[in-house]
């Protein structure tokens, strides 16, 4: 008689459950831009998308409160004068967020209490200093206003926003950046190129600690780390464009701890992890599946737990922060699918009998407060992220407006004759890449049908 071995753990039985319709978003105009991001972020009160707009760049920004069908005139934030490519709430202040934009410009935004109530087209701040697109906006888990830019002139800046300064430019990039994530502690960041290689770098040595090509194939990829573990987590396309994901060691970058071939399917995997519970899930655009796995110290480093399926394919994914998750009904993660008019949460649930809070699917997470101030952390400070308790009671403290106060620059011209030549030579390459870009997108428009 021959018996079976069962792993055990207490989220080999999660599962997804989709929102009912009245708790769908509706009337959404999601971005149709070809660059990848996610298109849709959240925290606690709001969600934001990548909005499709003629004429310049945006998004909305959406009360978690009021879910349905939207209006026909939704308030925007219309700041950009071409497509917004990414966007991230400032994790430590829920009125401010970051879009990143292919007019080179990097911008921080005010949201009025309660919500828009009207069109915003004047930024708190401007982060101006790349030379072309800016792809990635990423604020720091540890430090308050800190904020990793990266472009494809090659290059990432980590930016204190309420000086409006980018204080590190990082070099040793040779293509485009594709994914960029901090890592735990805030101490370093790693990025994701098209030249195929993942990056692990300390931004404040400016020292590229390890590199190394990830996935064979050309197609994006998407690089986290994965919490405390320190270890990396890829996801990419083999040579035969099977989709993967890999883990690493940085500390020994040259060879992979494992690597697993998922599927045949042709769109970018889309990965979150959860520190918590040590659960990742992974989303794949044009999918309606999400894949999700237990991560554990040893080979094979990954378990499979389910998936989530569905008839109706996602464009985009977001992950609404630990601190908005249903404790009463044993939520352990809701995810946001963006498809092609909704925003449709997607809850994850361990079944438990008792209704008493399960303080084991729910150790201390991620706060609202800082460790540290944004010039500690350019001095070189340490310091690991501030965590608070799910127990029923708590409550964030708020974080009024007026604690933001952005120095706002007035741009100084040439101040002599050398300058004056540079600048000039400076605004007619700009000038090139613009003309270069609008000849680019007139050839899409024919390629359409367009006039």
């Amino acid at each position: 008689m021959s018996s079976r071995f069962v792993r055990s753990s207490k989220y080999r039985h999660v599962f997804g459950t989709a929102a009912k319709k009245e708790l769908i978003f509706d009337g959404i105009k999601p971005s149709k831009s070809a660059w990848d991001s996610n298109k849709v972020t959240a925290n606690t009160k709001y969600i934001g998308v990548i909005w499709d707009a003629g004429g310049g760049g945006a998004f909305c920004v959406l009360n978690q409160n009021k879910p349905g069908k939207l209006g026909p005139n939704l308030p925007l934030i219309v700041g950009h004068s071409a497509d917004v490519l990414d966007i991230d709430f400032n994790p430590f202040n829920e009125s401010l967020i970051a879009s990143a934009s292919e007019d080179g410009y990097a911008k921080i935004w005010q949201i009025p209490e309660g919500g828009l109530t009207a069109n915003v087209s004047t930024p708190v701040q401007s982060l101006s200093g790349h030379k072309r697109k800016v792809g990635t906006v990423n604020f720091s888990p540890v430090a308050n206003n800190v904020l990793a830019t990266s472009s494809t002139d090659f290059s990432v800046k980590i930016w204190d926003i309420e000086a409006g300064d980018a204080k590190i430019d990082v070099s040793g990039h040779s293509d485009i950046i594709q994914s960029l994530a901090w890592n735990y502690d805030g101490t370093l960041i790693a990025t994701a190129a098209k030249d195929r290689k993942v990056r692990s770098i300390d931004p404040r040595s400016n020292n590229i600690v390890a590199e190394v090509e990830a996935h064979a194939g050309v197609k994006g990829m998407r690089v986290l780390w994965l919490g405390k573990s320190n270890r990396l987590f890829t996801t990419g396309f083999s040579k035969t464009s099977e989709r993967q994901y890999s883990i690493w060691e940085p500390r020994n970058f040259s060879k992979a701890l494992t690597t697993v071939n998922i599927d045949t399917a042709s769109g970018i995997i889309m990965p979150f992890y959860d520190n918590d519970t040590q659960v990742l899930f992974l989303a794949g655009k044009g999918d309606g599946n999400i894949r999700y796995y237990e991560l554990v110290d040893e080979d094979p480093y990954l378990y499979f737990l389910s998936e989530f399926k569905s008839s109706t394919p996602q464009r985009g994914m977001g992950a609404i922060p630990k601190l908005g998750v249903d404790v009463s009904t044993c939520e352990i993660a809701k995810l946001l699918k963006l498809g092609a008019t909704s925003v449709e949460p997607i809850s994850f649930q361990v079944p438990r009998k008792s209704d008493i809070f399960q303080d084991d699917l729910y150790p201390d997470t991620f706060g609202t407060e800082p460790a540290l101030s944004a010039s500690e952390w350019f001095s070189g400070k340490t310091a690991t992220p501030k965590l608070v308790s799910l127990a029923p009671g708590f409550v964030a403290p708020s974080k009024p407006a007026a604690e933001f106060k952005p120095v706002v620059k007035e741009e100084e011209g040439p101040k002599n004759e050398t300058e004056l030549r540079a600048e000039y030579e400076k605004l007619k390459k700009r000038v090139a890449y613009l003309e270069a870009e609008i000849v680019k997108k007139d050839a899409k428009i024919k390629e359409l049908g367009g006039n």
